[in-house]
């Protein structure tokens, strides 16, 4: 059970601190009280205080999640990402991985040995930073014992994996419960644990062409597939969502249970209002590519040094718009009376915008509509994304060292999330391959010599 440490300050008498007992809701501990500058320190299990005299300040000491432990067993995105979001909330999360390193680790190298192998990629310092590694080889009896035993320490175990290869670890849901009731099981699959897909793996891109998406994204025989794998890295967030949730209920109840997220899912999740357009009406919406077919204009446009996005929505943007572009007479037109009307006729719209963003560079564009509050912004290539003042301003990224690289830096994200009274953990580079090995194993029991005659066999 995670306790959640407060720092309670005083700063009007009386105050009892014996009356605190009688404060309430939620088990946790609170660890020193300030009163009249005199400090006493005392843990004790009581409710969160949710009702408190008001001369009373509350700061909390400690991350969310910490106290937490997650067992990482995951790979490439889904899984893996959800870890990470939930480590910047102060969970302790070990991952598991080959000897020889996890695929996810080489993708998107940034380096090169001289054999012309690639080094870590960018993706692990994404979805790696954070964790401890400890590496396994769970193919041999030994590996699979020993990642038993640090279940068994496990509050959160996440595995993006087949269901077939989580009953042979002995991490299907059935099994774990059996022995260890209170952990939290987070799965992701490509589709779903039941039906005819349910044993095929899958990707980002796949959520993405059985959702509708790829169909709608691109043109009549031309289906397009997002840059992003925003499918992959949505699962993520919704299988961390969900582990929040599973872990509140666990307070009450004291019983873990099993999380199940797929690629599937999540994709038709953010395809749902057109899915629910299309079963409601029938209307066989084709793709328009970047136009959208509900509002207009909504597209991107070509200026004379670059492009722009423009996205009119609702009578009141579109009204400045066509100020904005000289055409205020469009606002009584029949044919753009509504967002669905200039939708049908976004051709029209659309190439007055054309042409009106070809006679101007991106920068007057956007400063002419942006005056008159039309949301648009620039079309940016990756290192103008990172060049971005917004971003610098916000501090979204933190230079992190790269491994074996001396004085580089990786703009690492970390949780893409501000609060006013959390600070969550600040990115890091990710672990070495089994860099925590030994910290590991002896936790769980293991001699020097055992862990010496475990890197011998190729285990660890």
């Amino acid at each position: 059970m995670p306790y959640l440490f407060l720092k309670i300050q005083c700063v009007q008498r009386p105050f009892d601190i014996l009356n605190m007992k009688k404060l309430s809701v939620g088990i946790h501990t609170y660890k020193e009280i300030v009163y009249n500058s005199q400090s006493y320190q005392f843990t004790f299990m009581e409710r969160v205080i949710t009702k408190a005299p008001t001369h009373c300040k509350f700061e909390y000491m400690s991350k969310p999640l910490e106290n937490i432990r997650i067992v990482d067993i995951g790979r490439y995105v889904a899984g893996p990402y959800c870890a990470t979001l939930l480590g910047a909330l102060g969970a302790d999360v070990i991952r598991v991985e080959r000897p020889d390193g996890g695929e996810d680790r080489f993708i998107s190298p940034l380096s090169f040995d001289d054999s012309g192998q690639p080094g870590e990629g960018g993706l692990i310092y994404q979805t790696g930073w954070g964790k401890k590694s400890l590496s396994l080889n769970l193919s041999d009896e030994s590996g699979r014992e020993i990642l038993g035993k640090l279940v068994a320490t496990a509050d959160i175990v996440v595995a993006n994996l087949p269901p077939a290869a989580l009953k042979r670890l002995g991490l299907d849901w059935e099994t774990l419960y059996q022995s260890h009731p209170e952990v939290i099981l987070v799965t992701q699959t490509g589709f779903g644990d039941i039906g005819p897909d349910s044993t095929k793996g899958g990707f980002d891109g796949i959520g993405q062409a059985m959702s509708g998406a790829m169909y709608l994204t691109g043109t009549p025989g031309n289906p397009a597939k997002a840059g992003a794998p925003y499918v992959d890295y949505a699962t993520a967030l919704m299988s961390a969502f969900a582990t929040m949730a599973a872990l509140m209920e666990r307070e009450k109840t004291g019983q873990g249970q099993h999380v199940q997220t797929s690629l599937l899912n999540t994709a038709l999740a953010v395809m749902n209002a057109h899915l629910i357009e299309q079963g409601v009406t029938g209307i066989n919406r084709v793709g328009t590519g970047n136009r959208v077919q509900t509002s207009a204009p909504s597209d991107v446009f070509a200026t004379s040094d670059g492009h722009i996005l423009v996205h009119t929505v609702g009578n009141n943007l579109f009204k400045r718009w066509a100020e904005t572009v000289g055409k205020s007479e469009l606002v009584e037109d029949d044919r753009f009376q509504s967002d669905q009307h200039r939708g049908d006729h976004n051709d029209v719209l659309c190439d007055i915008m054309a042409t009106w963003c070809a006679q101007r560079t991106t920068s007057e564009a956007l400063s002419m509509l942006q005056e008159k509050g039309v949301p648009s912004g620039p079309v940016l290539s990756l290192q103008q994304a990172l060049d971005n003042p917004q971003v610098d301003a916000m501090s979204y990224f933190t230079s992190v060292a790269v491994n074996g690289m001396e004085g580089t830096f990786a703009p690492v994200l970390g949780l893409p999330a501000q609060f006013s009274s959390l600070t969550p953990n600040a990115p890091t580079a990710p672990p070495e391959i089994g860099g925590h090995n030994a910290e590991i194993l002896s936790e769980l029991g293991l001699s020097e010599a055992q862990i010496e005659e475990l890197e011998a066999q190729g285990i660890i």
